[in-house]
Formats: structure tokens, sequence, C-alpha cells
């Protein structure tokens, strides 16, 4: 009941209004206002009120001009960085070490002998173009040749070059014969019906063949089950000789295998998946990691690796190691020191920073999330291009893992993909695409490397060395090893001091409204209070704006009230004597419209009496009023 009362007062103070008019409201706050402007316009005179009118519209002007500014300067959400030190005791990182060769070539030689056989004819085509090669030629298989070409594009006529393919029937009198500069080499990549081709060019014949072989061989090795390429490999045993972490010995029992496309089996040591991640005891190299590798260069695939060593990468526990993108190479025959150093990166995250905890707010779906790894930006790219390339080719490529119910690219089951791949991977938009998609990770950590080489063994050391390393591989009191197919690894903390690079808002709330009252109180001399009596101002004038419309609309639209008299309306006299003589009858010269008002005289009113004449009505003067009040007294 008390509520039902309570807001009724509330709904009728509403419909009242603030009891103002505008300009009555307008004086009241220039007249009672904290600001110091408005006071003088309505106290001072009209040539300074016009002043300082123009004074107080200036400044107020510079404020909204100065506030904006902070605004936006807030509104930008910038960043500023700030670098910390520490020191502590720290887990051990993941190392990931491949081989550089991904298959050895006993196992691989039969799915690539055809490909190598052309390989070889392209080879003495550009190497020995004078020698006849026909009945060379005739034994070739030229299904791999006819899908993607190589071809020679002679240039020494700009406006009209020529396009000569190294196979081609009259070679005799065109390709052979093409040696000057202006004869770039290039790969020629056309859609399904060759309605649209496309040039690969090259500046370099060992680029054009080696980019050539790998793409015939990625061909073939998408059409080859994951368990059988695994066998193709480098096996653990064989590439790990020796390991030690500190003082503690360790094998190739201690790494986790995982098939990179690129490098093959590659193999990862305190990975963290299954495992609580290893400390390091203290910085130093006697407390890292210690490997000798063999990578048995001399089973290398001739024209699919023109590069002999081992393939490594640091990284955090329980994240897929990107290592074609981010890992280094080690030579072999030497002994490669590896200092490491540690930067934990704290990005600020939205709105400050684009980034991500986990990935989830990422829309794009990780491909790698079998592995159980964590978020990272190379792993959403590379999905990002995958998606883009399934959507587009209708296949995905070898590199990159693959959704359900999807297949790798080949020639057989997708005869232009080489085209499509081409456009795709030139493609402007899809980059630009994938990387406005994708997103950082808020939390990251970075291994900075300090790398140092030495030969490996030395001269005097190298014959027991290989002794007994073949010994205990291959139990051969014969050496089984040699300079050019060993690494050694040295993988160590420098120190335990690590360094925060932490972001943080450059311009938080307190410095937004210490600017905005700053700039507030300067030019106009007020404060929070006086934004406050401005708002109940326009409030205010809002209210009565609404009441006034309310009103208008709710009332209906005045119209005139009907005359009632013809002509001039009758004097006093006349309508005393109107409602007293009822044969009254006014001079037929005046315009009295009592004769037009009556004509009848049953129509006549019921007589009445004359208004009263009270001197009570009449206003009068306060003295005359007060000296009547004093006769009475006397």
């Amino acid at each position: 009941m008390h509520v039902k009362k309570y807001l009724l007062k509330c709904l009728h103070r509403l419909q009242k209004g603030p009891g103002y008019t505008y300009k009555e409201l307008l004086v009241w706050y220039c007249d009672n206002t904290n600001t110091h402007g408005p006071k003088r316009i309505i106290c001072e005179g009209p040539k300074k009120k016009a002043m300082w009118f123009l004074i107080t519209l200036l400044f107020a002007a510079l404020v909204c001009w100065q506030w904006s500014i902070f605004i936006n300067t807030y509104l930008s959400w910038e960043v500023s960085v700030s670098l910390s030190v520490g020191f502590k005791a720290m887990d051990f990182p993941a190392v990931t070490i491949c081989n550089a060769s991904p298959f050895k070539y006993s196992e691989v030689k039969h799915l690539l002998k055809d490909l190598d056989e052309l390989m070889e004819a392209v080879l003495e085509r550009i190497l020995a173009p004078e020698s006849s090669h026909t009945n060379a030629t005739r034994a070739l298989n030229f299904t791999i040749w006819n899908h993607t070409p190589l071809v020679l594009i002679d240039e020494r006529n700009p406006h009209h070059p020529v396009v000569l393919d190294l196979f081609a029937d009259n070679h005799n009198d065109s390709a052979r014969i093409c040696h000057a500069p202006e004869c770039k080499m290039a790969m020629r990549l056309c859609s399904l019906n060759r309605t649209k081709c496309t040039f690969q060019n090259f500046t370099s014949a060992t680029q054009a063949v080696t980019e050539w072989y790998v793409l015939q061989a990625t061909n073939i090795f998408a059409q080859v089950p994951p368990q059988e390429l695994v066998q193709m490999g480098y096996p653990a045993e064989q590439l790990i000789l020796s390991c030690l972490f500190g003082a503690e010995p360790c094998s190739y029992r201690n790494f986790t295998s995982i098939f990179y496309p690129h490098y093959g089996n590659c193999y990862i040591f305190n990975w963290g998946m299954t495992e609580k991640a290893l400390p390091s005891a203290n910085p130093g190299t006697e407390f890292g990691l210690k490997l000798i590798l063999d990578i048995g260069q001399e089973d290398y695939v001739p024209f699919l690796v023109s590069t002999a060593g081992v393939r490594l990468l640091l990284h955090e526990q329980r994240s897929y190691p990107f290592i074609r993108e981010e890992g280094i190479y080690a030579m072999s025959g030497t002994e490669t020191s590896i200092g490491v150093l540690v930067d934990k990166l704290q990005r600020k995250g939205e709105p400050y920073s684009p980034c991500t905890m986990n990935g989830s707010d990422v829309p794009i779906q990780n491909f790698y999330s079998n592995y159980n790894t964590t978020y990272s930006i190379q792993a959403c790219l590379h999905s990002c291009f995958q998606d883009h390339m399934i959507r587009n080719c209708s296949c995905g490529h070898y590199l990159y893992p693959l959704p359900p119910g999807e297949k790798y690219c080949n020639n057989w089951d997708f005869p232009d993909w080489a085209h499509c791949y081409s456009e795709l991977q030139m493609s402007l938009a899809q980059r630009e695409t994938c990387i406005g998609l994708c997103k950082e990770s808020c939390n990251d950590t970075q291994y900075k490397m300090t790398i140092s080489m030495a030969d490996w063994p030395s001269e005097a050391s190298e014959d027991w060395i290989f002794h007994v390393l073949s010994q205990e591989r291959d139990q051969s009191t014969n050496i089984t090893l040699s300079r050019k197919g060993v690494v050694k690894l040295n993988i160590y903390f420098q120190e335990f001091n690590y360094r925060t690079i932490e972001e943080s808002a450059a311009n938080n709330i307190v410095w937004l409204l210490s600017n905005l009252g700053g700039q507030f109180g300067f030019w106009m001399g007020g404060s929070v209070l006086c934004l406050i009596e401005f708002v109940e101002i326009v409030i205010d004038f809002v209210w009565i704006t609404i009441i006034k419309l309310v009103a208008f609309v709710k009332s209906p639209r005045q119209r005139p009230a009907p005359a009632r008299y013809a002509g001039p309306p009758p004097t006093v006299a006349e309508l005393v004597e109107a409602h007293t003589n009822f044969g009254f009858q006014p001079d037929a010269a005046s315009h009295s419209p009592s004769a037009g008002a009556y004509p009848d005289e049953q129509a006549l009113p019921i007589p009445g009496t004359p208004p009263p004449n009270y001197d009570s009505l009449r206003l009068q003067p306060l003295d005359v009023i007060e000296s009547d009040s004093e006769g009475d007294a006397i």
C-alpha cells in the first residue's frame, strides 16, 4: 500500500515537472553553478556579458577538444612493454631432432625409380644439350612429366617469348641451343582441361629441378599409407648413438617419435606428454643434454635433399615442433654447442593485444589437435592454409594434417592440384585472411640460442672414437662410421637468469580521469560537481520538453468559440436593463443586438438579478487599504 502511494507521488511529480521555464532554468544555472564563466554572463553589463559568453564558449570548446583527444588515446588500447629479469631453477626445454633426409634411399628407391630416371634425363638435357638422347627419351615414363613439365622460356625477344619443352619433338633446333641469359627455366602448371596455365619461373636451373623433384615426390608419398612412411625413415636406434643428460645416461627410449612429413621421423626429448618435465640442476655444459647422432648420409635421397646434417628445435613442453619454420641445422663432422637463454612473453590480451589463451576463440579448426599439443600461431596458420586448400582444390597438402574424411592431393585423383596449390600459395588474399584470423598466444616462452661449433672428432682421436661407436652400434671391430655422418650436440642453459617481457596498459582509467579533470579544471575552473550540475540542468531541460510534448499531443486543438452576438457586444447598462425591463428596446440607430437577439417575446430570457457590484473585487493600492484599516480602528 505504501509502495503504491509512493509510486503515485512519483508519477504526479513527474507529470508536474521541474516548475521552471527554459529561461528561468538557464538563469538559475548560471547564477548557482560552481563553474566560473557562466556566473559572469548574468552579473556583468551588456558588453562584458558578450565578452564572457564568447570566452566561456571558447574554453568549453577547448575542453571538449582536449577530452576527445584523451578519450581517443585511451580507446586506442596502447600498451607499454616492461622488461624484468628473474633467477630460478628452470625446466629443461623440449628438444626435437630430425635427420635432414626424411627417408632412406634404400627404402624408397622403388617408389622413386621412374622419377629418378626422368630427373637424370632432365639433367642430361641441361648439362649436355648437344648430345643425342633419343633412346633414353623413348624409355622414360612421361606420365609424371606431362602433368607438370619443366620448360625453357626464351625471352631474347621480350615482345614474343618462346616456351620450349625440354622433351619436345623439335628440341634439336630450339631448346638445345637456348643458353643465353634471357633463357630461363620454369615449371608449367596447368588446370585439368589445360585452358589456364601458369609458369613458376626460376633464376637457376638448380632451383628449378629441385622444386620440380620435390613437387613430384610429394605426389608419390601422398599415396603411401603413413605407417609405411614411418618404416621408410631413420629409426631412433640408428640415429641416436649416445645420450647423456647431466650425469644421468639416457637412450633413444627416452625420446618420443613423431612423423614430420618434411623431415620424416623426428624424435623429441623431454616433451612432457606422459612424464614430468625434467629440471636442469645447474647452468653449464656439464648439466645439459649431450647427444651423438649418426645421420647416415650415404643413404640420403640424392635429388630430394641437398643438405646434410641434423635439424633441431628447442621448444616448450606439450607444444608441437614446427621444425621446418623455427629449427636450425647442426653440421655433420662437428660438435655444436648451444647455450640457451629464456625469454617469457606475457601479452595483455583483448582489447590491447589480439592474442588468445588456448585458441578456443580462434575461428580456425586446429588440425594439430590430434597431437594433444598447446595452441600456437604456426598451428593456426598451417591449419588455415590446409582448410583453404581443401575448399579450393578439393584435397589436402601432404605436408599438413588432414581433417577426417579428406584425402591428400595426388596426380591421379586430382590432376590439377599442382596448379591450384601454386595459385593458393602465391595468393596474397589467402595469406592476409589467415593472418587476420589467427592470433598469437598470450603466454609464450622463447629460447634464445648462442651457437658455437668445432670439428669433431679431432684427427688425433678420430680412430678410437669411431672404433668404439662402431662396436656399440654394429658389434663390429671395423669402423662403420665416418666424419661426414656423425654429429655431436651439447645443449645447456647458459645461466638461470630469465627475462620476462610483459605488456601493460599504457593508458588506464586513472590516467584518463586525471587528464579529463585536469583539462576541465584548467580551462573552466570546474570539478566533478560542476559536471553533475550540468547533467542536472540537462535532465531538467529534457523533462520540461517531454512534458510540453505530452501536453501538446493530449490536448485537443483549440477551436474559436462561436460569437454570442452578431454585432458589437452590449454594454453593462444595456445588459442590466435587459434583465430588469423586458420592454426595453435600444435606439434604432444603435447596433445593439438586443432587438435581433430577442425577435419573439416568447423567447425572452427569464428575468434575473443584475450582477453584484462588490468593491472587494476591485484591486486597490496598499496605502488605501492601510488607511481604511486605521479609520476602522479609531
